[in-house]
C-alpha cells in the first residue's frame, strides 16, 4: 500500500495510525504486536544493551556506536517510560485498545540494526547535503524488527520512527502497535531543517535549549541556530575578551561559558542536531560598556534613525581596531566551535547607514561611501572564519540591500519572502528560507514598545506587532521553500529555519510558542509539501497526526500548545472541517 492510499484509508479510520513526519514510502497492516524490555537488540551483528539513562562519553570524539546507543536508549524510553494511553485521540467510551494480551506469538522479539556505511566527520558536523539521514524500517508479521541505514544518524531517525509505532496499554504493563507488518523507506527532502532561537533578548537556561534540541530531534529536524548576542545583551563568555559578558550580560550567571557551549554542541550531535552560533554584525552590535570606541550609536534615540528596535548599536566600518577585535573574538571562539559544527553565522540584517553619521572617522550615511567599507568588513570577517575552518552564513540584506559580494560557499538566510528566495537561488547562492510572512514563530504577540498618550499612541493603536498575525501551523505547513524557483536553481534552496525572536518570550512560554508548530515545518521539509502523486498534503491527514505528535512530545517533556479543541481530537476529522 503506497503512501496516498495509506493516508486515505488508515488515517481516516484511526488518527493514531500515524507517524510524524510522514515517511516517504510506507505500508502497514492491522495486526497487533506487543513489545517489552526482553526484546533482543543487535547492532551490526553484536548485542546492543538497552541502558536506561545512557549518557555518551563527553568530548568532541564521536563514535557510531555511542550515537546509536543513545538513540536506542531514547527510543525505548519513549516507549516504556514515556509511552501514553491515547484516549484523547479517540471518541469517549470507544474501545480502541487491543483486547488480547501479549503472548509468544504476538510480540516484537528482536530489533536488528544494521549500519551499512562508515561515519566520518561530516556525519556529525555536515555541510548541507553531506549527511545521509535515510533509513529503512521493517516489522514483520511474526515480530522481527529491523532498521537499516547508511549512517548512525539514519539509524537514529529510524529509531525515532520505531518509537512512534507503539502506545501504552491502559492496563499499565503492556505496550503495543496495531500496524504490523510495517515497511518504511524514508529520507529527507531538504538537508537543512532548523529553528533559530534568540537568546539575547531573553536569556534561556541550558536546560531550555536542550529541551528545544529534544523537540527538534523528535521532529527529525537537524539544526538549532542560536542568535546568541545582540545589543540587548552579550551572554556569550569569551575568555580573551572577558568584559563582553561581564558588562553586557543581563546579570551575573546569565551567561554561557565555554563548557556550556561545548555541552550544547555535544548534546545536539548525539541527537542529530547541529548547533550553529550567530554573532550579528556589523549592526545589532553594541559593546560600549565593555570595549568603548569600537561601536557607535549605542542606545541612541530616537532609535528609529539608527536601528530597528532599541537599543541601537553597530560596529564601526573601515576601522582597523574593529578588525583586530574581530580577530581576537574569532581566534578565541571558533577553534572551540570547529570540532562540532561546520558553520558560523555573521548576521548582517537591518544595518542602517545612519550609524556612520556618528562615527567620527566617517560622518556620512552615503551608501556609495559605505558599501566598499561594508564589503571590506565582510571580506575580513568571512576570511577569518574560513581560515579557522568554518563556512560563513549571513542574512540576505548584505546582498540584497548592500550589494555585497560573498563567496560561493556562503549560505544566505532569507526572510524577505519567496520573491527574494527566487532571486538569491537563481543568482547561485545557497539559500535557507525563513520568510517572515510564514515562518516567524514570534509574530502576533503585539507591540513591546511603549507609547505616550497622543499622536504616537494613536498611530500605534491597537499595538499589533510588525509581522502580525500569528503564523498558524497550517500556514507553516503549507509552504514550499522552492516555490517559484526555476528547476535549475531549486537545489540551491537547501531548506528552512523557523526564527523565534524573543522580545516577549522567555522560558515560561518557549515550548508552547514553538511546539508543535515547528514540527509542522519539520514534516514539510522532511517529507515535502506534496505526496507521492504530486498533490498537496491535506489538513484532514496532517492535523490528527500533528495532534498525536504533540501528545508524544508532552509525554517526553516538551510542553507544546494544543492545535485544536479536545473535542476535535476525539471526533471524526470531518466534524471539525469547513464542510
Amino acid at each position: 500500500m503506497r503512501l496516498h492510499s495509506y493516508l486515505a484509508v488508515a488515517l481516516a479510520a484511526s488518527p493514531v495510525a500515524a507517524l510524524w513526519p510522514i515517511p516517504i514510502d510506507i505500508s502497514t497492516g492491522n495486526k497487533t504486536l506487543y513489545i517489552d524490555k526482553t526484546i533482543n537488540i543487535t547492532y551490526n551483528g553484536e548485542p546492543l544493551q538497552y541502558t536506561t539513562g545512557y549518557n555518551p562519553p563527553a568530548g568532541s570524539s564521536f563514535t557510531s556506536k555511542s550515537i546509536v546507543q543513545g538513540a536506542l536508549a531514547r527510543s525505548l524510553k519513549a516507549i516504556f517510560d514515556d509511552g501514553y494511553v491515547p484516549w484523547m485521540l479517540h471518541k469517549p467510551g470507544s474501545h480502541f485498545e487491543p483486547r488480547c494480551g501479549p503472548n509468544n506469538k504476538n510480540h516484537v522479539r528482536s530489533l536488528t540494526i544494521t549500519q551499512t556505511g562508515t561515519d566520518d566527520a561530516s556525519t556529525f558536523k555536515p555541510l548541507a547535503g553531506q549527511r545521509d539521514e535515510s533509513y529503512a524500517l521493517n516489522v514483520t508479521f511474526d515480530g522481527l524488527a529491523s532498521i537499516r541505514a547508511n549512517s548512525s544518524i539514519g539509524v537514529m531517525r529510524g529509531l525515532e520512527t520505531f518509537s512512534q509505532l507503539f502506545f501504552k496499554h491502559s492496563s499499565g504493563g503492556a505496550w503495543y502497535t496495531t500496524q504490523a507488518p510495517v515497511r518504511i523507506a524514508d529520507a529527507p527532502k531538504f538537508p537543512h531543517r532548523g529553528m533559530m532561537l534568540d537568546v539575547s533578548r531573553h536569556w534561556f537556561a541550558v536546560a531550555d535549549i536542550k529541551r528545544t534540541i529534544d523537540g527538534l530531534s523528535m521532529a527529525k529536524m537537524n539544526v538549532l541556530h542560536l542568535h546568541i548576542t545582540d545589543t540587548q545583551s552579550w551572554p556569550l563568555e569569551i575568555p580573551a575578551l572577558p568584559l563582553l559578558a561581564e558588562r553586557h550580560a543581563y546579570s551575573k550567571g546569565l551567561t554561557y561559558s565555554p563548557a556550556d557551549i561545548a555541552d550544547l554542541h555535544e548534546y545536539g550531535i548525539h541527537r542529530g542536531v547541529q548547533v550553529i552560533l550567530e554573532i550579528d554584525m556589523p549592526g545589532h552590535f553594541g559593546i560600549e560598556r565593555a570595549y568603548p570606541g569600537l561601536s557607535v550609536a549605542y542606545n541612541k534615540r530616537p532609535y528609529g534613525q539608527y536601528c530597528a528596535q532599541p537599543p541601537c548599536g553597530s560596529l564601526r566600518l573601515g576601522n582597523k581596531k574593529v578588525e583586530e577585535f574581530l580577530d581576537t573574538l574569532f581566534e578565541d571562539l571558533l577553534p572551540r566551535l570547529s570540532p562540532y559544527t561546520a558553520y558560523f553565522h555573521t548576521g548582517g540584517d537591518e544595518y542602517k547607514a545612519n550609524n556612520s553619521l556618528l562615527d567620527s572617522d566617517l560622518q556620512t550615511n552615503d551608501p556609495a561611501i559605505l558599501q566598499p567599507l561594508l564589503q571590506r568588513f565582510l571580506d575580513h570577517a568571512h576570511g577569518k572564519i574560513r581560515e579557522l575552518g568554518l563556512v560563513p552564513m549571513v542574512w540576505e540584506e548584505m546582498i540584497n540591500e548592500w550589494n555585497a559580494t560573498v563567496g560561493k560557499d556562503v549560505v544566505v538566510q532569507s526572510w524577505f519572502g519567496q520573491d527574494k528566495v527566487k532571486e538569491l537561488a537563481e543568482a547561485g547562492h545557497k539559500v535557507i528560507v525563513s520568510s517572515s510572512d510564514s515562518y516567524y514563530l514570534d509574530c502576533g504577540r503585539g507591540e513591546f514598545i511603549d507609547y505616550e498618550n497622543g499622536p504616537d499612541f494613536q498611530g500605534a493603536y491597537p499595538f499589533t506587532d510588525w509581522c502580525a498575525p500569528t503564523k498558524n501551523w497550517r500556514l507553516i505547513y503549507a509552504q514550499d521553500p522552492r516555490a517559484g524557483v526555476s528547476e535549475e536553481a531549486a537545489e540551491n534552496v537547501i531548506g528552512g529555519e523557523l526564527p523565534l525572536w524573543t522580545e516577549t518570550i522567555d522560558t515560561t512560554s518557549l515550548d508552547s510558542i514553538v511546539w508543535p508548530r515547528a514540527a509542522a515545518a519539520g514534516e514539510s521539509w522532511w517529507s515535502g509539501r506534496y505526496d507521492a502523486d504530486g498533490k498537496n498534503r491535506s489538513m484532514y491527514d496532517a492535523r490528527p497526526r500533528l495532534s498525536e505528535m504533540r501528545e508524544r512530545m508532552l509525554a517526553r517533556g516538551v510542553r507544546g500548545a494544543p492545535i485544536t479543541q479536545l473535542w476535535c481530537d476525539q471526533a471524526d476529522t470531518i466534524d471539525c472541517s469547513s464542510e
